[in-house]
């Protein structure tokens, strides 16, 4: 075993913040792996805790929490949706929107099919007027 696994072992797993037991299940959730090396554990666990700090500093250097000296999940959702390092996230972080608001949506939708790209942004437009 190399170096990184033996200093896990002898209780200095706070070199990650993440419990690695987690993310050993979430990892062997995938199909394709078989067994998870123990260096391989950590580094995901210490990239995954990386990616996260970066996310939230990014999130929160761009975003309006910084007036208010917090985070807010707004900030985190307009990051996913214009930095485009993050878009990938759009789905996960989406933007909150009031429920009579999807409501409307979802009506509209069954009125006339699928919601075209067009209103999705002039939408999008109402939204940034109203704040």
């Amino acid at each position: 075993a190399g170096k990184m696994a033996a200093r896990l072992s002898g209780g200095e797993n706070r070199l990650v913040s993440l419990p690695l037991s987690r993310i050993r299940v979430i990892m062997k959730s995938s199909p394709e792996v078989s067994s998870i090396n123990q260096d391989a554990l950590f580094l995901t666990a210490k990239a995954t805790e990386l990616f996260v700090q970066y996310l939230a500093t990014y999130s929160y250097k761009h975003g309006r929490g910084k007036e208010k000296n917090a985070l807010t999940y707004s900030d985190l959702s307009h990051t996913a949706e214009e930095c485009e390092t993050f878009q990938f996230l759009a789905d996960i972080l989406p933007k909150k929107i009031l429920a009579s608001k999807y409501l409307k949506m979802l009506e509209k939708e069954k009125r006339d099919g699928e919601v075209g790209e067009d209103d999705e942004e002039n939408e999008e437009e109402e939204d940034e007027d109203e704040t």
